[in-house]
């Protein structure tokens, strides 16, 4: 299935405007997609059967594969270059952007394709769709103004499934590599804990062939990091976030993160659209799936389930506490 679960917002957010003299998005002559090689299993990275049952995608990650042609790796180049002025920064990304597609009409296409959309079901072996909140399609990370610091400390997602894009040609700079750790979630907290990076041996940088190139990502479930440069120069990538269609698999979000980087005139709003759409699918699953019996602990588990999400989105955007971006790295 590549049609969205969402539609893209019709109108943009106060403070949003499209750019002028930006190129039209057009498949034919700015995708080039290719098929990864080979994907690797949560299962490699140590995580259960049972754990694994309850996720999105049983994948962790892909090898490097094709995205875009140099044209459309240009154009994007261009759209990035023209975001970098709204770049903001939080306590793990020393410059990135967020709300990318209310601005760049190319930006909106490209990470909504109907046609890279089907490539990421076939890659992550379910059904997905674009991200329901935009905030999450076409997050930018640039070159960090200290040297010292990495682009992105070790962490893991705030969405489920994502791809990691190079912007730039990571071939052509030195140090800023995208990293990943083979290993579950839990084992790094347990390593920071102690004060410990993960071991080089277990450290995975893959090789990109250039520009437009990106690795298909379980995010949530895959520490990785932007490794620090070794000399300035113009590193970007691109994070194209997505969902899984399936309702009754875990959410695999950290919304309530967002509020540390997001803009409240957006984030809020797309947060309860998002939360609104799984209780909706979650309802419809019921509706059509929910067997007779007269056990009424049974129902009423069922329906409380269906609107987790909902109760949830409450709970958290009410809340009042300070919010920051966890990370593995003091």
């Amino acid at each position: 299935m590549t049609t969205a679960a969402l539609p893209f917002p019709a109108n943009q957010p106060k403070g949003y405007e499209w750019f002028d003299a930006e190129a039209e998005f057009d498949e034919r002559v700015h995708l080039q997609l290719e098929a990864p090689e080979h994907i690797r299993t949560l299962k490699e990275f140590g995580y259960s059967d049972e754990v694994i049952a309850t996720k999105a995608s049983p994948v962790a990650v892909s090898s490097p594969f094709r995205i875009l042609s140099e044209e459309g790796a240009a154009v994007l180049l261009s759209v990035a270059r023209r975001l970098r002025q709204h770049a903001t920064s939080c306590e793990r990304i020393d410059n990135l952007v967020r709300g990318g597609c209310y601005r760049s009409r190319f930006l909106r296409d490209l990470c909504t394709n109907a046609s890279l959309t089907q490539l990421m079901c076939d890659i992550y072996q379910t059904d997905v769709a674009p991200h329901t909140m935009p905030l999450q399609l076409g997050h930018m990370n640039f070159s960090p103004n200290d040297l010292s610091k990495a682009v992105d400390k070790w962490h893991y997602d705030t969405l489920p499934l994502d791809i990691v894009m190079m912007v730039t040609d990571p071939n052509k700079i030195a140090g800023g590599r995208f990293e990943y750790f083979v290993g579950t979630k839990e084992e790094m907290a347990e390593l920071a804990k102690q004060g410990k990076t993960p071991p080089v041996s277990r450290v995975v940088a893959p090789e990109f062939n250039g520009a437009g190139y990106a690795i298909a990502l379980h995010g949530n479930m895959v520490v990785h990091r932007g490794g620090p440069l070794e000399k300035a120069a113009e590193r970007i990538s691109m994070v194209n976030g997505y969902v899984s269609t399936l309702p009754n698999v875990d959410d695999q979000q950290r919304h309530s993160q967002l509020r540390a980087v997001d803009d409240p005139e957006v984030l809020y709003t797309e947060w309860a659209k998002h939360a609104a759409w799984r209780g909706r699918e979650r309802l419809n699953s019921l509706l059509q799936e929910m067997d007779f019996t007269s056990d009424r602990k049974q129902i009423a588990s069922q329906l409380k389930e269906a609107i987790e999400d909902v109760n949830l989105a409450i709970a958290e955007i009410s809340d009042d506490n300070v919010a920051s971006i966890d990370h593995f790295e003091k």
